[in-house]
C-alpha cells in the first residue's frame, strides 16, 4: 500500500461515520487529482457507490485505494434501480452517487433519484467539485455574468436560445463538432464562439473567435476527446438611428428651446450633447426654412 493510501486510511479512522442518506459526489473531469478531500473521505466511508460505468469508476477508486460495492445507476436501469437505492437508505445505508466525470445530475442521471429521496424525507447532500460546464466557461474568456447550460445540442431547438441575454454552453461529440458549429453560425450570427476540449487533461485546448475561423481550424484538424462549446453573449447594436434621433428632436423642439431639446435627447440616447445640439440647430433651421417658403 502506498504512503498516500496509508495517510487516507489513517484519516478515515478519525472520522465520524456517515449517516444514512444519499451523497452526490463530484468526481474529476480529467485530471484524477481534481477531487476534494471531503469527496475522498465520503467515498471511503460510504456503504455503497452508485455509478454509471463500473469500469470508469474503478479507475478513480483504485487510484485512491478505495474499494466499495458498486451499483450501476444509469439511464437504462434507473427506474428499476431507484427502488433498491431508496430501500438501502431506509435500511441505514449511506450511498454515494457519482457520474463518470464531474458533478452528478449535470447532463447525467440522478435527478429523479434525488427527488424521490426528498419525497421520502431521506437525507441528501452534495459534495461540490469539478464541473465541465463551469470550467469551460472560465477557459473560454467569454462573459460569465449570465449563462445557461443547454446540454447536448439539438439543432431543431437552437432557435429557442437565439435571444438569450448571456453566454450559452453546450456539450458536443468530436464527430459532430464541425456540423454543429456550421448550424450555430446561422442561428447565432451575432455571438463569438469558443471550443474547449480535453479540459484538465494533457492536450487541453481552447479555440475561440468568430465561427468562420473556428470552423476552419477543426476542418483542418479534426478534434478528439471531450468537447464543450461556449457561445458568448449576443452583440446587439443599440446605437440609435439618425431617423430616431431626428424624430425625437423634432418632437422636443415643439415645446423646448434648442438647448433644452438637445439636452433631453442626448440624455435619452446617451449621446454627446455637443453632437446632438449641432443636429438640433440644423433641424431648427430646416423647419424655419420650410415655414418661410410656405
Amino acid at each position: 500500500m502506498s504512503d498516500r493510501h496509508l495517510k487516507i486510511d489513517e484519516k478515515m479512522a478519525q472520522l465520524t461515520p456517515l449517516k444514512p442518506g444519499l451523497y452526490c459526489v463530484a468526481t474529476p473531469i480529467g485530471n484524477l487529482k481534481d477531487i476534494t478531500i471531503r469527496a475522498l473521505e465520503t467515498l471511503q466511508q460510504c456503504d455503497i457507490i452508485a455509478c454509471e460505468d463500473t469500469r470508469i469508476s474503478r479507475k478513480l477508486l483504485a487510484h485512491y485505494g478505495i474499494s466499495k460495492p458498486l451499483w450501476i445507476y444509469q439511464d437504462h436501469n434507473a427506474n428499476a434501480k431507484r427502488a433498491d437505492i431508496l430501500n438501502a437508505i431506509r435500511d441505514g445505508k449511506s450511498i454515494a452517487l457519482i457520474s463518470d466525470a464531474g458533478t452528478p445530475l449535470i447532463s447525467d442521471p440522478g435527478t429523479k433519484l434525488v427527488r424521490a429521496c426528498q419525497e421520502d424525507g431521506l437525507y441528501i447532500t452534495t459534495l461540490p467539485g469539478a464541473s465541465a460546464v463551469i470550467t469551460a466557461l472560465v477557459l473560454s474568456g467569454l462573459m460569465s455574468h449570465a449563462f445557461a447550460f443547454v446540454g447536448f445540442c439539438e439543432p431543431k431547438h437552437m432557435h429557442k436560445w437565439a435571444t438569450f441575454d448571456g453566454s450559452l454552453i453546450f456539450f458536443e461529440s468530436p464527430r459532430r463538432l464541425v456540423q454543429t458549429l456550421e448550424r450555430m453560425a446561422t442561428t447565432f450570427q451575432n455571438r463569438n464562439v469558443a471550443v474547449v476540449r480535453e479540459i484538465t487533461k494533457l492536450f487541453e485546448e481552447v479555440k475561440g473567435n468568430d465561427f468562420e475561423s473556428v470552423i476552419a481550424h477543426y476542418q483542418a484538424y479534426p478534434p478528439k476527446g471531450e468537447i464543450v462549446i461556449v457561445l458568448g453573449e449576443a452583440h446587439i447594436d443599440t446605437t440609435p438611428s439618425t431617423e430616431a434621433i431626428d424624430d425625437a428632436l423634432i418632437k422636443a423642439l415643439e415645446t423646448l428651446s434648442i438647448k433644452d431639446a438637445a439636452h433631453m435627447v442626448a440624455t435619452m440616447f446617451e449621446l454627446p450633447k455637443k453632437e446632438i445640439y449641432t443636429r438640433a440647430l440644423m433641424i431648427k433651421e430646416h423647419i424655419k426654412s420650410r415655414i418661410s417658403k410656405d
